[in-house]
């Protein structure tokens, strides 16, 4: 391996960093491995750790200072936007749990499954058991991937109790942390030697019965999409970003379905709403259909500041590529609440070795 595999952290799926950004401003040394050429590339140009290749021809020995283990697998084949195959084959994705929890071979009857994607959301079960076989278990898994896959994260999670973990599941919604779109996600996280926590959210939760500034008084207040990009819905934050056309979701330049074009144009229509002059015809812009002459268009850096990636953030790639990307990724703002949570003890530990 390169010097790139000395880490404190590995990303299993690195993606352009939405993990792995605010794990290196707390200080943690990160590598990420990503097939993805592009993806890649933009790790590269951001400064961050990097290996580009199949995370399945990997392990823990290829990574051995690494204490803590972060995984984002795959999203489109279980995604409500993607085409599905994973929800299709959830029980027998936890079937293939429970084999390797027996550390059975599984490989080749994941190789049956109808997207090979879809055997992905294992593979950190894989890392985790291969870890503590070998003698050093992670001490930190943080896991996240659409809610569809929360009975996954469950099975998993009684398996690594078994195992001697303490673990914590469940919902997370990312306007409660500070991130300017209605994103919820499953995430897992687990700890080896302390109590396993998720985040206490530091916003209110979006409602569309309740004003921005009423709720817990104790919580700041969403965050809406206009006051993160300096234009669309003043009265509540973004759609989930869901960008890509490779799992048959939505247009390159779209943000979500055909049900996210409603809310969007509902609440322009409805004067909730700042105007983008950027704003176009659809004879300039990809085929789809809506049937609208007047496309909502959001482009790549507006997508990055709703997922809350740094604005100078450097996107590689041709322009769909990026748009990928961007949708694909954990949003950063929800990254770094999970791990100064999950990891706090050491978070607390290299401060006060930096204040000595």
């Amino acid at each position: 391996m390169t010097e790139e595999s000395v880490a404190d952290i590995v990303d299993l799926f690195g993606g352009p960093g939405g993990w792995d950004v605010p794990a290196q401003a707390l200080g943690l040394a990160v590598t990420g491995i990503e097939k993805d050429h592009s993806a890649c590339e933009t790790r590269r140009a951001a400064g961050l750790g990097t290996v580009e290749g199949d995370v399945r021809a990997y392990g823990p020995a290829d990574f051995p200072t690494a204490t803590d283990l972060i995984g984002s697998p795959p999203c489109q084949p279980f995604s409500i936007g993607g085409k599905g195959a994973g929800r299709r084959a959830l029980d027998t994705v936890l079937h293939f749990a429970a084999l390797l929890a027996e550390r059975k071979e599984i490989r080749s009857g994941l190789a049956t499954l109808d997207d090979e994607r879809t055997g992905l959301v294992l593979e950190p079960l894989r890392w985790v058991l291969e870890a503590l076989d070998g003698g050093r278990p992670y001490r930190t898994v943080m896991l996240e991937q659409v809610p569809t896959v929360l009975p996954v994260w469950e099975a998993m999670a009684q398996i690594l109790r078994r195992e001697g973990y303490t673990v914590a599941t469940g919902r997370l919604h990312a306007e409660e942390y500070g991130v300017p779109q209605t994103r919820a996600r499953a995430v897992l996280v687990a700890r080896r030697d302390d109590q396993a926590a998720l985040p206490a959210p530091t916003h209110r939760r979006y409602s569309r019965t309740t004003e921005q500034n009423a709720g817990d008084p104790t919580l700041q207040p969403w965050i809406s999409m206009a006051e993160a990009i300096g234009w669309g819905m003043t009265h509540r934050p973004a759609l989930t970003i869901a960008v890509g056309t490779a799992a048959g979701g939505p247009d390159p330049s779209c943000v979500g379905g055909s049900g996210s074009r409603a809310t969007l144009y509902g609440e322009r229509d409805a004067g909730r709403w700042i105007a983008d002059t950027r704003l176009v015809s659809t004879d300039s812009l990809p085929a789809y259909r809506g049937g609208r002459t007047d496309m909502i268009r959001v482009s790549v850096a507006d997508a990055a500041a709703l997922q809350t990636f740094p604005p100078t953030h450097p996107f590689q790639g041709t322009r769909t590529k990026q748009y990928e990307q961007v949708g694909n990724a954990m949003p950063s703002k929800l990254a770094d609440a999970v791990i100064r949570r999950a990891m706090a003890p050491e978070l607390a530990a290299r401060a006060g070795k930096k204040a000595a």
